[in-house]
């Protein structure tokens, strides 16, 4: 193979990033986006490496099963979404089988309980959060999209179909505002410009919502004429924020927010707990389907309420509160400071008074927790990375009765379960589909000691 050469592939499986995965005739691994096992396709290489290759859709030669033409006009470049191009059935059949792949290949575990995908309601408009980068159009308007596949190059898109339709109404009628004035647009080449993203925040059962306004500095002269406009067209609009972020960084926000108007928080519900949301809180962006992953976690932690519990990476105690009446104690440990006095407030606000929090690193207060009470379970939620070497091996030392573990990275997860099956046996993963059209799957592991 030659870079740029135009070669015809039998895609045979679908990789976890959502790519097309075919053989070359040495056997290397060709990965092309927009296809899906069974389809036979012409593609163009990209990029050559020593082991794989990339290629670009030219041209579907024969269709695979379950391919369907992708409803959004702009998915073909957009980066947003990985998988319109297949029937959501299909999706979720891959989802799954990339799972076990997953778990198979890495953590070396066959035996264990691998349950059907929990499918989304509402395959589409689910999303409760949009952060959107900002650009010039070539008539200098403000636009917003999302980045193109593979670059910073933004493609305009104001009615993205996984959106919550309030986030494409309240970005079309912000941006109309916007370009009412002489307003400048970060650029990341020069690093100029005052606007960055737009980031909007709804409730997807309460119809509030939250607008942020990212910028480089605070020279924004006619911020809260701005925001008193878009509170007065936008009725469901609870608050106006500006957030400040002057660094060379792809982190959107910035440490400083500045209240433009109303006010700083919005209220959603996942089942009957409620949850007071500000701008930077970390919530789960399907609000509908996360109630389906905690019900799971429920399930598994058991409801004879004796359970002593420890959240790590708890974030705003979404979990531990929605968990609070199954549990005689838990105790919900967070790095974050801003989201551990959200967490504290959510706690008064459902009037829960069984859950402790506990600010810092969950490898350094773990040690401190497992010896201060006869903790008898511990739930992980961590970030995209896992869970660290430290962590597993206090898990190891200690061998709990249960462990509960939310995953939003199959090969993450994987990779924690092969350590930890030295003590722990998986009985069973509920795969749960917070994020149809892409690739992205979240899961949850049930562990019991051995």
């Amino acid at each position: 193979m030659k870079k740029d050469e135009i070669k015809t592939f039998k895609i045979e499986d679908l990789a976890h990033g959502g790519d097309g995965v075919a053989r070359a005739e040495n056997g290397k691994a060709v990965f092309v986006s927009l296809t899906l096992p069974g389809d036979l396709v012409k593609a163009k290489i990209t990029k050559l490496k020593k082991d794989y290759a990339f290629a670009e859709l030219i041209e579907v030669i024969e269709a695979g099963g379950g391919r369907i033409k992708a409803p959004c006009p702009v998915y073909n470049e957009c980066g947003g979404c990985q998988l319109q191009h297949i029937n959501y059935q299909k999706e979720l059949e891959f989802k799954q089988n990339n799972l076990k792949q997953l778990i198979n290949r890495i953590a070396k575990i066959e035996e264990f309980k691998l349950r059907d995908v929990l499918a989304a309601d509402d395959d589409f408009r689910y999303r409760n959060k949009a952060q959107f980068p900002l650009d010039l159009t070539d008539e200098d308007q403000i636009t917003a999209g999302f980045y193109k596949r593979g670059s910073h190059e933004i493609v305009p898109n104001h009615e993205c179909l996984i959106q919550h339709p309030l986030i494409n109404r309240i970005l079309r009628i912000t941006l109309e505002e916007l370009n009412k004035f002489q307003l400048s647009v970060y650029n990341e080449n020069t690093l100029q410009g005052l606007l960055r993203h737009l980031v909007i925040r709804v409730g997807t059962c309460t119809n509030q919502a939250l607008l942020v306004m990212v910028t480089n500095g605070d020279d924004f002269i006619d911020k809260n004429l701005i925001a008193r406009t878009l509170m007065r067209k936008i009725p469901e609009l609870k608050g106006v924020v500006q957030n400040i972020n002057t660094k060379n960084t792809n982190v959107i926000f910035g440490k400083e927010d500045l209240l433009l108007a109303g006010k700083n928080k919005i209220t959603e519900y996942i089942g009957k707990t409620a949850y007071s949301i500000s701008a930077r809180s970390f919530f789960q962006v399907n609000t509908m389907q996360a109630k389906k992953l905690y019900d799971t976690a429920a399930k598994y932690l058991g409801d004879d309420g004796s359970a002593r519990v420890i959240d790590a990476f708890s974030g705003t105690g979404s979990i531990a509160l929605y968990l609070a009446d199954q549990a005689e104690k838990i105790y919900a440990v967070e790095s974050l400071k801003s989201a551990v006095e959200d967490a504290r407030a959510n706690a008064q606000l459902n009037q829960i008074n069984n859950v402790e929090f506990e600010q810092g690193l969950v490898e350094d207060k773990l040690p401190e927790l497992l010896t201060k009470d006869q903790i008898d379970t511990i739930i992980f939620d961590p970030p995209r990375k896992g869970l660290d070497e430290k962590t597993i091996d206090l898990l190891l030392e200690n061998k709990l009765e249960k462990i509960i573990y939310i995953s939003c990275n199959p090969a993450t997860l994987a990779r924690d379960l092969k350590r930890l099956k030295a003590k722990y046996q998986l009985v069973e993963i509920q795969p749960v589909d917070l994020f149809p059209q892409t690739y992205h799957i979240e899961s949850v592991a049930f562990l019991n000691k051995t």
